[in-house]
């Protein structure tokens, strides 16, 4: 019998099917900053409840991780909605800290950062395209590029730091767990990688090229994108003066 603070921990760094109450409430939840609070707290919980209760863990418990992991990357392939599409990568994304948290790796909080600022930098991006243009789907206003090029900027370095592009920190983290993991396990990880650099590249395509809309919009501000620079200059700053040994 599985141990009820297993499947607390379950639903907080997401295994599927527990999966699905983190992205039935992010689905809901509507408000750009409401979702930061949820993608920089839900790991957090998770970890903490782990800490706390040190549930009993399932043999079954890192092929399931892997499971879902790849199981949401694949998803991401197919999902139009920007929105949605986070909330998915963040659901592959928190089903890997399992493995560091499983061998007590002392930088699992720095992971939920390195990852969590890019998610949370999106859902807000998000937010800008929703207001710009009532919506944030892919392939249906494309060539950001040339209609908010400050924006577009912004929009396809956040997506690049989100699916762990090397010199991000996130890259780092990612490499920290494949690194430590057993063959099998790394392997699968190297795979899953290459779905979110696929799904990123796909999503930046649907964005960022092809014909510009004819709606006129308002770019981001210029000390809006300096500050976004900045922020990002010094999160790799810090992802490789902090994460690791490597």
């Amino acid at each position: 019998m599985l141990d009820p603070s297993f499947l607390l921990v379950a639903i907080f760094l997401p295994i599927f099917p527990f999966s699905i109450v983190f992205n039935a409430i992010f689905a809901k939840v509507r408000h750009p900053w409401l979702r930061v609070f949820l993608l920089l707290g839900w790991p957090l919980v998770g970890i903490l409840l782990f800490q706390v209760f040190a549930p009993q863990v399932a043999q079954w418990l890192v092929p399931m991780v892997v499971f879902t992991a790849v199981f949401y990357a694949f998803r991401l392939l197919a999902m139009r909605e920007v929105g949605i599409w986070t909330g998915f990568l963040a659901t592959s994304v928190w089903a890997c800290f399992w493995l560091p948290l499983l061998d007590g790796d002392q930088d699992i909080l720095l992971y939920v950062v390195w990852f969590g600022v890019p998610l949370a930098t999106l859902v807000l991006l998000v937010g800008g395209l929703e207001k710009r243009f009532g919506a944030a789907y892919t392939n249906l206003y494309g060539g950001l590029a040339q209609t908010i090029p400050r924006f577009s900027g912004v929009f396809v370095v956040t997506i690049l730091a989100a699916v762990a592009t090397p010199v991000f920190p996130a890259f780092l983290s990612m490499l920290n767990i494949v690194v430590a993991s057993k063959p099998a396990v790394a392997i699968a990880l190297v795979g899953l990688w290459a779905l979110w650099s696929w799904a990123g590249m796909r999503l930046i395509h649907g964005m960022i090229v092809g014909e510009p809309s004819e709606d006129r919009v308002r770019d981001m501000p210029m000390p809006l994108t300096w500050a976004f620079g900045a922020m990002m200059s010094l999160l790799i700053v810090a992802g490789f003066a902090m994460t690791g040994d490597l």
